[in-house]
């Protein structure tokens, strides 16, 4: 049997780059999941290239920063299956600026999509979690839930705070028999990524070439990015864990950029 047979998981800002593969990864293993992702018609054509592929998924449309949105996907989600088992807080944007001049409105917006995101979705699913007396939550956070690097003061902030988040998280849920991790990825070349390469290129003064090899890649023992295949492993490894000790925990995906 698959190893999350029939089990159902929500992954949010699940219609492209490392949601996408993600949610791939369950399916693959036998989840229903469910594709929750700004975009309707986005989220509606990942689950149908999953249904394609043999596999059982749903598209909702979610605004993770929108409390009605959230609680209205995850209910459509339990609705149609029955039960939430596992909850992917993926869903996230970028922006960068100098600390000095983060315009506040785009600081905020970070925040909401990052913090509030994992927040509200987390909130949504625990109230079936907890009925049923189970439940894995594994957050994406990143090298900078550790580490900082220029221009990224609100991101930086954000995935620290997600640490916190899936520490209280485990700390409440364990009576609950719920656990929460934290996957933190290195570099991986998404679109995300991809449009910070000439953003940071602009605001250092230096090629886009530089950008990746003496910025993004710099501290890495082998120069290479994280795939999106690495952090789907180290999810569904969370996920999947058959101990309740492993919880509260965070677990480094990076070509050894950070090590702890």
């Amino acid at each position: 049997m698959n190893r999350f047979q029939d089990r159902v998981a929500i992954v949010t800002g699940a219609a492209s780059g490392i949601g996408r593969e993600i949610a791939h990864a369950f399916a693959r293993e036998g989840a229903r999941v469910v594709i929750a992702d700004l975009k309707r018609d986005a989220a509606e054509a990942a689950a149908a290239e999953i249904a394609g592929n043999g596999g059982i998924a749903l598209g909702v449309a979610m605004d993770v920063s929108d409390e009605t949105a959230v609680n209205a996907g995850v209910e459509a989600a339990h609705t149609a299956y029955g039960r939430i088992d596992i909850l992917v807080s993926n869903a996230g944007i970028q922006i960068v600026h100098p600390v000095d001049s983060f315009p506040f409105a785009e600081w905020k917006k970070m925040l909401a999509v990052h913090l509030d995101g994992a927040f509200l979705t987390t909130r949504a699913c625990l109230q079936y979690m907890y009925a049923a007396g189970s439940g894995s939550i594994v957050y994406i956070g990143s090298v900078h839930s550790k580490e900082a690097s220029p221009l990224k003061a609100a991101y930086v902030t954000a995935k620290h705070g997600i640490l916190g988040l899936a520490r209280v998280v485990a700390k409440e849920g364990a009576r609950h028999n719920v656990r929460a991790n934290v996957v933190c990825p290195g570099f991986v070349r998404t679109p995300l990524v991809e449009k910070q390469i000439p953003e940071q290129a602009r605001e250092l003064g230096i090629s886009e070439d530089d950008v990746v090899r003496t910025v993004m890649l710099k501290e890495t023992v082998d120069g290479e990015f994280t795939t999106a295949e690495d952090v789907a492993e180290a999810v569904l490894y969370f996920a999947g864990a058959r101990s309740k000790a492993l919880t509260g925990q965070s677990l480094i995906v990076s070509h050894g950029w950070f090590m702890e």
